[in-house]
């Protein structure tokens, strides 16, 4: 569909809309001028009607025993068509009278009084039809028995509030006539954009957008997108919505370009695990050939022993690779209630025997819950033992390790922290990955052998599978690692700290 005939359709259904609202508008207006004019034209008038009832009842006490004398309407200042009246006790109209022009006052008609029957002398205002004479405002008083009635037609105003109303009707035929040209004009004007705006979109619509590589899309002009105007703010919605179709094609590339560097780490981990084998795998032939050869430059024992020590090598880390595939898959673990505090003291026990060097030390604040949580007993002590023989690899003899277990309602926090020389920046990031080694920056003791560099990537692992998260925070002379884990159960118990020397 072409943008020229929606913008026709639009343009027609704006005017519409505008002439429906302006007709509105001015009907409305013309409404409410005729009610607060006619109100006001009224209220003056009935202050007229009682300024004229007074005047009666004044020129009617100087007659106060006749009833039918209406003397005072010859006098001077009653305005022509005034109608006057009086009662007697009973309420009946004796005589009535209106105010000719340069004659006297004239006797109304029988039909003419009965018009005036049933009007109250209680200085209220009333409408009412008098035969022959037209529409009146009559007010009636009542004083010391004298009682009158006086009216003043209402011709003059309703005359004028007809001549009100035509007047508004033509001002506002002319206006709306004025606005609808203008409105047309404007509406035009301002959907011209809009013509542009469809064009571009059009114009991406026939994109290769499926395929290949696209750059460089169309984009609606920036004078079509001033957000000071709707169809502005059109053509700006579809700049920003070209926008992240180009975004979102980068981010496919990207995705491709990540997919290619992931094989590549594939790649890489399958040539470390490889080495990783291989080096133990070495050993064993060499040492198996020598025995095979009798020769006497080595005992047997010794090489039985390096057979073994490297067998036991290649199986951790088989092992290790294993459990990390099993994670990978997201092969569920053992399930079952778990106290931390059991299970990070006996890893630290565990680390002081085979590290006697450090000064191992525990600290356990439970005042507000035990440590209790649910997962593999057996996965969870492998975690805090990593992170313990970490530390113990890393750091030289006479640093201090402290394993702190702290509990809450909220969660179960594990700390494992030392006062080593700490974890050089560039590597923190790629702390937790696969084959990841520090050796040459922290500090090992002499004699030790160096991990695999698995230890940490499967204490992430197991943590992530417990629902948990793992972080660390190193600087020079203090490295601490995190683990956090959901808790189970709720009893509170003290805070206790033990340390475990040399």
């Amino acid at each position: 569909m072409s943008a020229r005939p929606v913008g026709r359709s639009l343009r027609t259904r704006l005017l519409l809309f505008v002439s429906a609202t302006l007709v509105v508008v001015c009907a409305a207006m013309t409404f409410t001028t005729a009610v607060v004019q006619r109100s006001s034209l009224m209220g003056e008038l009935d202050g007229r009607v009682t300024n004229a009832a007074e005047r009666s009842l004044g020129g009617a006490a100087l007659h106060r025993d006749d009833e039918a004398n209406l003397s005072f309407l010859t006098e001077n200042g009653h305005p022509v068509g005034m109608l006057a009246a009086r009662l007697d006790k009973h309420g009946t109209v004796v005589s009535a009278a209106v105010v000719s022009q340069d004659a006297p006052p004239q006797n109304l008609t029988a039909a003419q009084r009965t018009a005036l029957k049933g009007i109250p002398a209680n200085a209220s205002e009333h409408t009412v039809t008098v035969p022959g004479l037209g529409t009146y405002r009559i007010s009636g008083l009542d004083s010391d028995g004298i009682r009158v009635l006086a009216g003043l037609p209402m011709d003059d105003v309703q005359d004028m509030i007809d001549s009100l109303v035509e007047a508004e009707a033509l001002v506002a035929a002319a206006g709306l006539a004025v606005a609808g040209i203008v409105c047309a004009v404007v509406i035009r004007r301002q959907l011209r954009p809009l013509g542009r705006v469809a064009a571009t979109a059009v114009e991406v619509s026939r994109a290769p957008l499926g395929r290949g590589e696209v750059t460089g899309l169309t984009r609606v002009p920036a004078r079509d997108t001033d957000p000071g105007s709707e169809v502005g703010q059109v053509g700006a919605a579809l700049n920003r919505m070209i926008d992240h179709v180009e975004s979102s094609l980068d981010e496919r590339r990207r995705s491709e370009e990540q997919v290619r560097r992931s094989e590549e780490r594939m790649r890489r981990f399958l040539a470390d695990a490889s080495h990783e084998l291989r080096t133990p795998l070495a050993s064993i032939a060499g040492y198996a050939e020598l025995m095979n050869r009798g020769t006497d430059r080595i005992e047997p024992v010794l090489a039985w022993r390096r057979v073994s020590a490297e067998s036991a090598r290649m199986t951790g880390l088989v092992e290790d690779l294993l459990l990390l595939a099993r994670l990978d898959e997201g092969r569920p673990l053992q399930s079952a209630e778990v106290d931390l505090a059991a299970v990070v003291a006996e890893a630290l026990w565990d680390a002081r025997a085979a590290g006697s060097g450090h000064d191992w030390q525990l600290t356990l604040s439970l005042d507000e819950a035990p440590a209790l949580v649910a997962g593999d007993e057996a996965r969870l002590h492998q975690v805090v033992s990593n992170l313990l023989a970490n530390a113990r690899m890393h750091t030289p003899a006479g640093t201090t390790v402290v394993a702190e277990v702290e509990a809450t309602p909220e969660r179960c926090v594990i700390r494992v922290r030392d006062n080593g020389p700490g974890i050089p920046p560039a590597l923190l990031p790629r702390v937790f990955e696969r084959f990841t080694r520090a050796d040459a920056s922290r500090s090992r003791a002499q004699g030790k052998e160096g991990g695999s560099g698995l230890g940490l990537a499967i204490a992430a692992a197991i943590t992530g599978a417990h629902g948990g998260r793992i972080a660390v925070d190193s600087v020079p002379g203090r490295t601490e690692f995190t683990i956090e884990l959901p808790p189970v159960g709720e009893t509170a118990r003290a805070a206790t700290t033990f340390s475990i020397g040399a």
